[in-house]
């Protein structure tokens, strides 16, 4: 491994990784369960039904069972598979480090268990990889999507769209979607810019895009929750909306400078 302070990275060979369309990350804490058959999942779709170049990068976020150890052997099994560790904890910290650090012309994420069906990712990242936009959005609340989660999540989900369009004027319809693509050059322009490096970073990346005038599309997703999910919704959502003020006063102090 090459050691980046923090970050260690396993190097996806040249010949693999300088013509690649997508890079598509995945970020994880103690999955050693599900990684394998998710990754071999996802590299198999992006082989056989998706006509972009892509290549995974595996984002491991300190994690303290086998995960590092799967990830390594999957990128020795399976082609165009990059492999992270961070030292620290935090999903924007993960994705900071890999987007950054992409050989791609295009970033996306998508979450572990693969909750978003794989269909959605070519209208996801085609109009990015043609110049036709800036960022894509997997909506789970657009017209046209298809979810099934539980009455409290759909609720708080819901709940916080209104508070981001009331607090911030935000149009996008859907923020913690775990499915999102960006141009690479255009995340280099705003990822050092986000402060949070936990689950607000989503939020906080898309309504910056909105401020810089970059070009936001969204695609409905058919979504099925992951019951085993270890996301503490409540704990998320406070956290959430303390970011959401930190926007807020942003936005307020900015014109009196």
């Amino acid at each position: 491994m090459k050691q980046h302070g923090a970050v260690s990275v396993v190097p996806t060979p040249p010949e693999q990784a300088a013509d690649r369309d997508v890079d598509v990350v995945v970020p994880v804490y103690n999955e050693a369960r599900d990684l394998g058959p998710s990754i071999r999942t996802l590299r198999g779709f992006l082989d056989s039904r998706f006509p972009l170049r892509a290549m995974i990068t595996i984002a491991d976020n300190a994690s303290t069972d086998g995960t590092l150890a799967i990830a390594e052997g999957l990128a020795r099994e399976l082609p165009n598979i990059r492999v992270m560790h961070l030292d620290a904890k935090g999903r924007g910290r993960a994705l900071r480090a890999a987007w950054l650090s992409s050989p791609a012309a295009v970033v996306a994420y998508m979450d572990v268990d693969l909750s978003t069906d794989l269909a959605a990712l070519h209208p996801l990242v085609a109009p990015l990889a043609a110049g036709e936009s800036d960022v894509g959005i997997g909506s789970r609340l657009a017209r046209g999507a298809q979810t099934r989660r539980g009455f409290k999540r759909e609720f708080i989900s819901r709940g916080y769209m209104l508070v981001l369009r009331l607090a911030l004027g935000v149009r996008f319809t859907d923020a913690q979607c775990g499915f999102k693509a960006l141009r690479t050059e255009v995340a280099r322009q705003i990822v050092p810019k986000i402060e949070d490096q936990t689950w607000f970073f989503d939020t906080e990346l898309l309504v910056l895009a909105q401020r810089a005038g970059f070009r936001v599309h969204e695609v409905p997703v058919k979504w099925t929750d992951d019951p085993d999910s270890r996301v503490d919704i409540i704990r998320t959502a406070m956290d959430d909306l303390r970011g959401v003020a930190r926007l807020r006063f942003g936005a307020f102090r900015a014109p009196r400078s």
